[in-house]
């Protein structure tokens, strides 16, 4: 358990360190610039960020590990142990439930939901997001059990979200736009991702069948959707539009008594989590009594998992609140007032950020080892680090000039749809499942808070809805490009391959053919 733990913290301060660095880069440089009117951070923005960054560390390595004891076991022995019991109306009940209830817990979407909280109220907006993932997950239950196609029916919801975004411009409500496509972007975080995978394979694993691991996909893809389309609805039959300021700058300030501060965030944190994590354990507890029935060994490893989970997220979720949030709202802000930078600072920002996803590094052993290797680690990496550095840094683009997602997301997942004619559904399934894996942790908590204090200096308070929320959106959409590009090229040069060899087998000299 210790090895497991620490292997966990190095992955973890892997995944933060890039960023910590590039922060701090930025910081001496603005110090040692003689012309420079304002520090870009001050003395204790510094220490508060550095210190949040060691406990951001910890949390995450806490937290991963608590997911591969308790959140990925529970969602396979439920997904198993249901479709074993041959009651697929319990499936499909419990998979609703477990949708509504992990989704709850997730912490990226309450890190969303507190920075929106003068638009929507944090717990309706949890509450409605948690019911599309829901419904979402009870479809890609049934996908599974009826071996439906999966880019039939992503093609089909998808359709429905562009008739939805129609709707939204029509009615004037294109502040709910970006906020669709962040909710779907931020659910299938650490919690839902693995506890959502999960329930895939252990469902395709006693189902068997040729194309069980293709089977073992898609359910994060339609998970990410459900929330796009309910919070839609919820924009179009809202009353009113949004008055007054939009965010609460206060709240990204870092506070004047930081150690009280932080217990103060650290008790509501515990409340919260104590809560959503509570009933999770419930609905397992009375799974285990009624179905399950794992043996005890089992019990008490997800028990710990449990205990791990807890402790890091409420670390992770207290770090972030007090030194992360502020830090790349006042860096966004700051650097904002040179427009081209903000472009640069946001591409590399992007490729960093990529790479401090540690469940970008499973999703690409996962991706080599399915295609044979086909598709490599690196290349998978370099693509998408390069993509959503892109990603970033158009959405950098869009604050500093002023225009609708809609130019973004529309062509991509036009495109994204279109591939899936032409690669395997397997690529597809990959590409939609990685779409909520890249868009991590720390895009939620450092990457929009720093579009938001960037949009506040360019565009003002009025254009933070339409312009900053959507960067979720965007990096969660790239991969979905750039794994069937992948996918698509790696089919290309085999065809290839196989049509030379055939040429050379033709063309071959009948006089160099030895007889026996």
């Amino acid at each position: 358990m210790l090895r497991s733990l620490l292997s966990k913290l190095k992955e973890s301060l892997i995944s933060v360190l890039p960023v910590v660095v590039l922060v701090l880069i930025l910081c001496f440089v603005q110090f040692v610039n003689p012309q420079a009117s304002e520090e870009l951070l001050s003395g204790k923005e510094i220490l508060v960020f550095v210190v949040s960054a060691l406990l951001l560390i910890v949390g995450i390595g806490l937290f991963s590990l608590g997911a591969d004891l308790a959140m990925s076991p529970m969602g396979e022995h439920i997904g198993s142990g249901l479709t074993k019991s041959q009651k697929p109306w319990l499936l499909l009940v419990v998979s609703f439930v477990m949708g509504v209830l992990i989704t709850v817990a997730e912490p990226d979407l309450s890190v969303l939901a507190e920075q929106i909280e003068t638009m929507v109220n944090p717990t309706v907006l949890i509450a409605v997001v948690g019911v599309g993932v829901g419904m979402f997950l009870l479809l890609g239950v049934l996908k599974i059990l009826f071996k439906k196609n999966l880019s039939a029916m992503l093609i089909f919801f998808y359709l429905v979200i562009f008739a939805l975004i129609a709707l939204l411009v029509v009615n004037e409500k294109e502040d709910f736009l970006s906020l669709s496509f962040d909710s779907g972007g931020v659910t299938t975080g650490p919690i839902t991702a693995p506890f959502i995978i999960a329930i895939g394979v252990g469902i395709a694993g006693v189902l068997g069948g040729r194309d069980s691991g293709e089977n073992s996909f898609g359910l994060l893809a339609l998970c990410s959707v459900g929330p796009i389309i309910i919070v839609a609805i919820l924009g179009i039959t809202s009353n009113g539009s949004v008055d007054g300021e939009i965010i609460n700058v206060s709240t990204y300030a870092i506070a004047d008594n930081v150690v009280n501060a932080f217990f103060t965030k650290m008790w509501e944190v515990v409340k919260s989590v104590g809560l959503a994590l509570g009933l999770i354990v419930i609905a397992f507890t009375v799974l285990q009594l009624t179905v399950l029935k794992l043996p005890a060994t089992r019990i008490k490893r997800i028990a710990v998992g449990i205990a791990y989970t807890f402790v890091g997220l409420v670390i992770f979720l207290t770090a972030v609140d007090v030194g992360f949030l502020p830090i790349g709202f006042k860096l966004g802000s700051k650097i904002a007032e040179t427009p081209w930078l903000l472009v640069v600072i946001g591409f590399i920002l992007g490729m960093l950020v990529v790479l401090a996803e540690p469940a970008v590094h499973v999703l690409n052993k996962q991706v080599e080892d399915v295609t044979n290797r086909a598709i490599t680690k690196k290349s998978m990496m370099l693509a998408l680090s390069i993509g959503v550095g892109i990603s970033i840094g158009l959405s950098m683009l869009r604050i500093w000039i002023g225009f609708s997602i809609l130019y973004y997301v529309i062509p991509g997942y036009i495109l994204s749809l279109g591939l899936s004619f032409f690669v395997p559904n397997l690529y597809t399934a990959i590409a939609f499942d990685s779409g909520g894996v890249a868009s991590g942790p720390l895009t939620s908590t450092f990457i929009l808070p720093f579009a938001i204090g960037a949009c506040l200096t360019i565009q003002g308070d009025g254009k933070i809805l339409t312009d900053a929320f959507g960067i979720v959106a965007m990096v969660a959409m790239t991969p979905l490009i750039t794994i069937q590009l992948l996918g698509f090229r790696a089919i290309v040069a085999k065809n290839v391959r196989n049509r030379v060899a055939q040429r050379r087998i033709i063309s071959a000299d009948d006089d160099q053919i030895i007889n026996f």
